[in-house]
This record gives C-alpha cells, structure tokens and sequence, in this order.
C-alpha cells in the first residue's frame, strides 16, 4: 500500500492535489538525498483538503530543482483519493491523522498498517526531525503543537511560532508516534485558502532543512505562549445543529468560530438549546473521561461555559465537526 521512490515524479512540481491520484496511485514516501544526514521528515496532505504543506513542498523541490538540498529530506504525501475531491477523507477511510501506532485504534487496519511501514522506515533512517503540516477549518493563529513537554521540542516549535500547544489527545496522530524516535512537531497553517499558509510552511521546512542540529536549551518564558489541551468536544451523533436554524436541537452562535484562542469568561453563551432534556455536548478529557459537566450548563436554554476557558479549532463546517469534534479546550501553562 505504500509507495516508495528515491527521485521526484514527473510533473510532481505542477500538479494540483486533486490530480495527484494520476500520478501516485497510492501513498508514496519520497527520499531525497542531501547534504547532511539524517533526514528531516516532512508530511503533509494527511487530510486531503488540507493543502498548504504539499504546496509549501512543491515550491520548495521548485527551488532545488537545480540544488542539492542542505539536508536530505523524506516526504510522505498521505491522502491522495480524499485529496482527489478535496475532503479531510473519504467515507470508507480512517483518518490518516488518528491510526498511527500506539493509537490502539484497529492496529489491522490498512491505514494503521501503512502508517507504521512509515515509521518504522523513518526508524531505519535515524529521522532528525519529523513536521507535519495541516490547516484548520476554522479561524485560528497560526501555532504548532508537540506532545512532550521537552526542551528540543519546544525548540522546532517557536521556529514556526510562539503559540505552542502541548497535547495527548487525540489519539492515534502522526506527531506522537514520531515522538518516539525524534523531536517531532506539527504545525497548523490556518486556512487553506490563505496564501500565507504556504509561505509560512515553506519558510520553516527551509528553516528545519538548514539547522546542522537542534538545540536542547530551555525556551525562555518571554519567547513562548504554551498552552496544554485539557478537553475535546464532540456533538453527540444523534443531536442535530445548526448555525443558522434556530429549530435545530442546537443552534451555535454564528460568529463561533471567531472564539478561537480568546479566553472566554465563565457565562460566556455558545449556542440556544432548543431540547433543553438532552446533552448537547461530550466533553472529555485527556484520560478519556466525560467532564461536560466540568465546562459547561444550560441556563435559560442556552449553552453557556461554566468556568474561564480558551478553545480552539472551532470550525462552522458540519462535516468536519461530526467526523473530527466541534473545538479543543485549552488551559494557559505558566513556565
């Protein structure tokens, strides 16, 4: 199931996502040799709508076409059929970004299967560094996230951004599984309609590709916002929404997504509950644990918090709340 070259296809460099499918007809893992050993790890496309990593990569193979990069690179283009119509995956499809080993999703899944030929590739090559690039639905800064709290870590971070997010959920994402064999990061690019996105991925794959090593120094406090998710919060299947309905069981305020990453007092309302007998939310917390209780009530039919917290993701887009989750709640980590 997984493709795997040591030169770069023809017409890899012009091609849209949406036309991959004609030249790779299977995820394929890209080996690129350069000046300094080992390679740094770079994927992208593991949702298939999420496009600004494989245009950072395409622009950046443009640059080398006639260079030895500064280090080898080994790039791994994930969901080809989903990017084929442009969604996160297709219907019949785990998610590329929540089957990778130590998930304890279905290890006998074919996606889980791939994912690990990867990793254990990358193993044999004594990766450097590992980046996985995304872009988010909603509106958000843009911010990188790691899954250990260790100084090298932080370190490929702030190189992408101040906003740092430390998490263990979900489960099953291509960072915490290179986390095992190399500091290993991912970054979020905001929308991918957004040019800046590309160019900010571009500039710090370039940045990563010219270090001659990491530095193991702490992060002085000054240089970083940390952040640690502490909650994910999901609709329940059978609880209708809506931004715009105010017959649906839930109707979200229509400017949601504009919360992102502002501290929102307890009381802040988030949506009118039509149903005031249900549940409208799951919320869980990094043990699994069911905690809506913790973060959130109905006041007069209305969905409002109950203490001071800070989401993120937030999206108004249906189909990426009920295949993924409606936002993450995060707390600030004084350091």
């Amino acid at each position: 199931m997984l493709n795997v070259i040591s030169h770069i296809p023809n017409g890899l460099l012009t091609t849209p996502p949406t036309e991959l499918f004609r030249l790779l007809d299977q995820p394929t893992l890209i080996h690129l040799t350069g000046q300094r050993e080992p390679p740094l790890f770079v994927s992208v496309l593991l949702h298939g709508n999420e496009t600004s990593g494989y245009y950072a990569v395409q622009e950046l193979l443009k640059k080398y076409q006639h260079a030895v990069l500064p280090r080898s690179l080994s790039i791994f283009i994930g969901n080809i059929a989903a990017a084929k119509f442009g969604k996160r995956r297709l219907d019949n499809q785990m998610d590329y970004n929540r089957i990778w080993p130590n998930s304890g999703y279905q290890p006998d899944a074919a996606e889980a299967r791939l994912m690990q030929q990867v990793l254990d590739e990358m193993r044999r090559r004594g990766v450097f560094v590992s980046i996985d690039i995304h872009n988010n639905t909603g509106l958000n800064p843009h911010y990188a996230c790691v899954n250990r709290m260790d100084n090298a870590f932080y370190q490929l971070a702030i190189l992408f951004s101040r906003t740092v997010i430390y998490f263990i959920r979900p489960e099953g994402v291509q960072s915490r599984a290179f986390a095992e064999i190399c500091p290993a990061v991912t970054v979020e690019c905001g929308k991918t309609e957004h040019r800046l996105g590309i160019t900010h991925a571009l500039e710090y794959i370039e940045s990563c590709l010219g270090l001659s090593e990491l530095p193991d120094r702490p992060v002085l406090k000054q240089d970083m916002d940390l952040f640690h998710t502490v909650a994910t919060v999901k609709v329940p299947p059978g609880v209708n929404f809506s931004f715009t309905e105010s017959t649906a069981d839930i109707c979200f305020r229509s400017d949601l997504e504009n919360l992102n990453f502002c501290e929102l007092p307890a009381g802040t309302g988030i949506a009118g509950i039509r149903r005031p007998d249900i549940k409208p939310l799951i919320v869980t917390d990094e043990d699994g644990n069911e905690v809506y209780e913790r973060f959130f009530h109905i006041n007069q039919h209305r969905l409002v918090t109950r203490c001071d917290i800070m989401p993120s993701m937030l999206t108004i887009e249906s189909d990426i709340i009920r295949k993924d989750c409606l936002c993450y709640l995060m707390e600030r980590v004084h350091f």
